[in-house]
């Protein structure tokens, strides 16, 4: 291992993959990675590389090809899933999962599910995927549908990552209903949930949205906005004790802007809870010869806190990031399908 990730690791931060990825799984587990996460985008570039051809044709008889996009999801999130389990096991069931994301074309707009068809397709598909998993982590998004679905979700002792948290407003509420369900459980032994805020999209919202910005702040909203939600999760969760760690999962940290240091997300964000860094983030904090320390809790600058909050109007912010994650994810999806369909063709 080298001296800058054992550095990482040793501030007190958890690293987990960005990928699904079989061969990425085991270097990574190799470099000290001890989670994974998946989206739509990940299972549709692998799915398209040609790799599981032969996995997918012994799929296609008697299946249409939706059930097939989703059986080679779970395929793939299971074999991750056996290669953390060890982890799961020694850390008492507080590390070690695989995220396992809902189907996003539930918010696809063209659609027009109404509400509380989605509420109750989340929660039917989140207790499906998760049965019998004990190291999966379910992933919903948080929009009101998903927020919605928390709470039945949590009370069923489905494991939660709530995805797509761009504000403090989102986090709060996703986390009030993962709560609400959670303390219809017969015990808080088993119960976990982390929630992952997106980091660099917010840099690159401001860097074409929000020009008043100073250079100084600039290229700053994303830590200081994570930083202010993982302060507000820990206050949370020390007012309301569990077994296991309830905690921020910080991704979208892999850098946007070429001129950016490659490791700029990850050494702010260092030493505590969890990164899902980009396979690509992960060799560059490998291959730097910095030493990482402590600095999540390091004090924001008041008056950069300051000029943040005068400058960013967090609820436009929020429409529009949101708007785009969505179809980031949607259209993957929508990819994949079309790409089952494609590949049945050729086989036949």
């Amino acid at each position: 291992m080298s001296h800058a990730l054992k550095s990482l690791l040793d501030s007190g931060t958890k690293l987990w993959l960005d990928s699904i990825d079989p061969i990425l799984v085991e270097e990574n587990r190799q470099l000290g990675a001890t989670g994974a996460t998946s989206n739509p985008i990940i299972v549709a570039n692998l799915l398209r590389s040609g790799r599981f051809d032969d996995q997918i044709e012994t799929l296609l008889s008697g299946r249409d090809d939706t059930t097939v996009a989703w059986e080679m999801t779970d395929r793939l999130v299971r074999d991750a899933q056996q290669v953390f389990l060890p982890v799961w096991e020694s850390s008492g069931g507080d590390d070690g999962y695989v995220s396992f994301e809902l189907d996003p074309l539930l918010e696809d707009p063209a659609r027009g599910i109404p509400h509380d068809e989605r509420v109750a397709a989340y929660v039917e598909s989140g207790k499906y995927w998760s049965k019998d998993h004990v190291n999966r982590l379910i992933k919903v998004p948080a929009t009101p549908a998903g927020i919605e679905a928390l709470a039945p979700l949590a009370a069923a002792g489905v494991p939660l990552n709530v995805t797509l948290i761009f504000t403090d407003k989102q986090y709060a509420a996703a986390r009030d209903s993962v709560w609400q369900g959670a303390q219809q459980l017969d015990n808080l032994k088993r119960f976990k949930s982390v929630y992952s805020i997106f980091v660099s999209r917010l840099d690159v919202y401001t860097a074409e949205n929000v020009q008043g910005l100073s250079s100084l702040a600039q290229g700053m909203v994303g830590i200081v906005n994570a930083k202010r939600i993982w302060q507000q999760n820990q206050a949370f969760w020390a007012d309301h004790a569990t077994t296991l760690r309830q905690e921020i999962v910080f991704a979208s940290t892999g850098v946007k802007n070429p001129q950016d240091d490659p490791c700029k997300y990850v050494a702010a964000l260092a030493g505590s809870d969890i990164q899902t860094n980009p396979p690509a983030t992960n060799v560059a904090v490998v291959e730097s010869d910095r030493s990482f320390s402590r600095q999540i809790d390091a004090p924001v600058e008041t008056m950069l806190q300051q000029e943040i909050d005068a400058e960013v109007d967090f609820q436009k912010l929020h429409d529009v990031l949101m708007k785009q994650g969505i179809d980031k994810f949607a259209s993957p999806q929508q990819q994949l399908l079309e790409l089952i369909c494609e590949k049945r063709a050729a086989f036949a």
